[in-house]
């Protein structure tokens, strides 16, 4: 394995020496290519991505080992191809004449463009040479100047030195010399309007510009923003940026910056003339919504109309909502002071109703000096159907086909409520029944979900003062049913939920399950064995090594063989852990047995979870093209304990398992939290550094003493630890043989790369460390249980590589992932054991991992 890694090495720096020599391919003689860019501030080196970006010219794009990828495929174009296809025609005599003779002028017309066409893709997909330009390296030196100015900076100086050497290649060397900074000595004001002076007066606490502080042009703006945007939430109308200016004094001040705040009066432009009034704060008189405006109706009569908590509300025809649904939705009050915020916040909480399309809010100004606000609705048709198909392939089945259709129902109960209803159909090929033309699809499952949202808390209880609704409060109520066979043991799933939904700030979102209840019933629990394979091959095992195992647990298979009959392995476990000597005499054997015995108990028995959660999530991104944010994930869960409590209270009995049963289920009791922190970079140049970690723990008490399957934790897969498959790691260092792997605590880091090669084509570097562990529960194996610090060394640690596929709509991903460290190799060697592409694992996802 060492001997091939090396070999692939090796493979990569001769690639890399060739390319090399060919990067001055279109470097003319007497050019040369830049290579490096190096900033020095005051003699010290400076590669922030914030200096390098001001820079006119940077170096041609690198990829980690290969190089100069896309100016090398640049370089693979001929500069003239035009005229050299021109030559090759008229090369030989006669060749023109017979090309044509043989396919037409057309056809060679159409020989000449694929040969364009072609070589034009190549300098498109490719990357020109950056030549040295002085020109351009002296509009860097002033672009760094205007930098080091514009941030306060005095005495600025930017000198530069190009270092060109013989093999056609050069470098630029940047020198910034500057001197103290301007501080802020004192700020003052001079107001003409009395109201405006007097808000600015009340939010001076919240200025970014400040006495002591360093001078920053950019701060300005930024302050200059911040008095528009209070003024316009204070009543002032007919306030903009535009009355405000700032008069910096720098000379003479000895560094000092002296800094007047200048806010003229309003500006009345009349035919001929511009007239000065001070400004003045607008109340809102009246607000008026139109719940069924188009552009067709817009001078019809109204059929309808109702006065509602002093909003007026105006149809065309029937009114089809309840007043307090749309007002709710309205943050406009009459006899309020205008606020642009309420306007935003409006539009917000409207579009969030998915009754209507974008509203349309205006104000009318008053001969009074108030404003008449008018919000026009378009409704959205009260019915919309979605449907939806999908193809797709698992380890479990080899095709599956499923069908997806919806129903959405507007404004169900008139107060602005949606009402869906979505089902699923699906049929599919296991890879036996794939081998069997009397049935090909032997897969099927059925599913209905019935959601209503509400746009507010829906509660007997007033929550305004708790959960005002400019926090866009929203309550879901959710039954969902479905029933799969031939997937696994088979099982039927009913859930039901009731939670609520709140925005607390623009990036963060709050939830809260006041309960969601589970009920899982597996209908076919004597295929286990034919599901995990894994198990019932280690119990054949030791049926036919280590056991005096009966003749009717044993039969022939087609090749005559000794196999465990698969139907006997429940009763070959019975007779292992009812058997004391052998437990005496194969401790190993017999703990084997036992642990494979708890495993399929647990997996099997039927489900009842009731529960409650509250999760928060913080999303940082400004946009979808976003790559310079974080995401903070928290959630904590707790179940059980409301019928823990109830089944204590009316002194209901135990089950044979020391459990409580609610319809002949035995509920569970856990609480569980989960941590999740995403963090990316923009490193420019489409470069980004991305970051994940994730922590979760679920503690089984009580009623439990162990966590369903549905609510545990795996490692491995697409968009976890790469190296390994789903379910395929851990627990710990455990050598299971287990199909599904999950565990009750995980900890996972991750680490990637992005990079762009070329157009819409990404690649990746990355390196995914954790595991899982069993902790606090029922399991007693030391391998596959956290039992402190020292289980941290049984963190597994895979890297690889990748291409992402840019689609616009959504980016296509395939991750090859190499196990770095593999922490089941307990007393040997765990690094680079399996480091190769027979073992490497390859990965297939739609979108970005984190």
């Amino acid at each position: 394995m060492q001997q091939q890694f090396l070999k692939i090495l090796l493979l990569f720096f001769i690639a890399g020496y060739i390319t090399s020599c060919n990067t001055v391919k279109r470097v003319a003689d007497d050019e040369h290519l830049l290579v490096e860019n190096t900033v020095y501030v005051n003699d010290k080196k400076n590669n922030t991505e914030t200096i390098t970006n001001l820079l006119h010219q940077k170096p041609n794009s690198r990829l980690p080992l290969i190089g100069n990828l896309r100016l090398n495929i640049y370089n693979l174009a001929r500069p003239n191809r035009d005229s050299i296809f021109e030559a090759w025609l008229d090369k030989k005599p006669k060749r023109r004449e017979r090309l044509k003779k043989a396919y037409s002028q057309k056809q060679v017309d159409k020989i000449k463009a694929s040969a364009l066409g072609f070589n034009n893709w190549l300098k498109n997909t490719g990357e020109p040479p950056v030549i040295v330009n002085e020109e351009k390296t002296l509009k860097s030196t002033k672009r760094l100047e205007s930098y080091y100015k514009f941030n306060g900076w005095s005495n600025v100086e930017v000198d530069y030195e190009i270092s060109k050497k013989d093999n056609q290649r050069a470098s630029i060397d940047y020198f910034v010399k500057h001197g103290k900074p301007y501080i802020i000595d004192s700020i003052t004001k001079n107001i003409k309007s009395p109201i405006i002076d007097s808000l600015y007066k009340h939010g001076k606490q919240r200025a970014i510009i400040k006495q002591n502080d360093q001078l920053v042009y950019a701060n300005l703006g930024l302050e200059r923003n911040r008095i528009a945007t209070q003024m316009r939430n204070s009543g002032v109308f007919h306030f903009n940026q535009d009355y405000i200016m700032f008069n910096v004094d720098t000379i003479n001040t000895n560094k000092k910056a002296n800094i007047d705040v200048i806010i003229q009066n309003r500006a009345i432009r009349t035919q001929d003339s511009v007239i000065r009034r001070p400004f003045k704060v607008y109340k809102i008189k009246d607000v008026n919504i139109f719940t069924d405006y188009t552009f067709e109706n817009r001078n019809e009569p109204f059929q309808d109309s109702i006065s509602y908590n002093s909003y007026k509300l105006y149809s065309f025809n029937k009114m089809r909502y309840r007043p307090k649904a749309l007002t709710d939705a309205v943050f406009i009050n009459p006899g309020t002071i205008f606020k642009d915020l309420d306007r935003t916040r409006s539009y917000r909480h409207i579009s969030e109703l998915r009754t209507f399309k974008y509203p349309d809010i205006n104000y009318i100004e008053n001969l009074d000096s108030t404003l008449t606000a008018n919000i026009h609705l378009t409704p959205l048709k009260k019915f919309g159907l979605g449907f939806s198909a999908e193809v797709s392939k698992s380890n479990i089945q080899a095709i599956g086909f499923s069908l997806n259709p919806s129903l959405l129902i507007r404004n169900i109960f008139r107060g602005a409520e949606t009402f869906e209803i979505s089902a699923i159909g699906a049929i599919g090929a296991s890879d036996d029944a794939s081998n069997n033309s009397k049935q090909f699809f032997d897969i099927n499952e059925i599913g209905v979900d019935l959601k209503l949202t509400i746009p507010r808390l829906f509660s007997p209880f007033y929550t305004e003062n708790i959960i005002p609704k400019y926090m866009l409060p929203k309550t879901r109520i959710s039954l969902s049913a479905t029933s799969q066979t031939n997937i696994g043991l088979d099982k039927q799933t009913f859930t039901g939920t009731f939670n609520y939904k709140w925005n607390p700030t623009s990036i963060g979102t709050n939830r809260l399950d006041l309960f969601n209840v589970q009920y899982v019933r597996n209908l076919n629990v004597g295929n286990y064995f034919g599901i995990y394979q894994n198990a019932y091959r280690t119990l054949e095992n030791i049926a036919l090594d280590s056991y005096n195992t009966p003749p009717e647990f044993i039969t022939l298979d087609d090749n005559g063989n000794e196999i465990l009959i698969q139907e006997s392995a429940d009763d070959f476990i019975d007779l292992v852990i009812n058997d004391n000597s052998f437990e005496t005499s194969n401790p190993t054997d017999y703990k084997t047995v036992n642990s494979i015995d708890e495993r399929k108990k647990r997996l099997t028995e039927n489900n009842l979870i009731f529960s409650s959660s509250f999760s928060f999530i913080q999303d940082k991104r400004q946009n979808l093209f976003d790559e310079d944010f974080s995401i903070f994930r928290f959630k904590v869960e707790a179940a059980g304990n409301l019928l823990a409590n109830a089944s204590k209270l009316l002194g209901l009995n135990k089950n044979a398992n020391n459990r409580y049963e609610l319809f002949n289920v035995a509920y569970s009791q856990y609480i569980k939290t989960e941590f999740d922190y995403v963090k990316h970079w923009d490193l420019g140049r489409k470069n980004v550094l991305a970051l994940r970690g994730f922590f979760g723990i679920a503690i089984p008490y009580g009623n439990s003493s162990s966590i369903p399957f549905s609510k545990s934790f795996f490692a491995g897969g697409a968009n976890d630890n790469r190296a390994w498959t789903a379910y395929g790691l851990g627990p710990g260092s455990s050598e299971t043989s287990d199909e599904f792997n999950e565990a009750n605590l995980k900890l996972a880091f991750s680490v990637e790369q992005r990079f762009n090669i070329f157009e819409k084509l990404n690649g990746a570097v990355f390196i995914d460390t954790g595991n899982i562990w069993n902790a606090l529960d029922d399991v007693n194996d030391d391998n596959a249980t956290f039992t402190g610090f020292s289980s941290l060394k049984d963190i597994a640690i895979g890297s690889g590589f990748g291409f992402r596929y840019d689609f616009s709509f959504f980016v296509f991903r395939f991750d090859i992932g190499f196990k770095t460290y593999d922490p089941s190799y307990r007393a040997q060697n765990r690094w680079f054991n399996d480091y190769n592409f027979a073992n490497a694992v390859y990965n297939i996802g739609i979108n970005y991992p984190f």
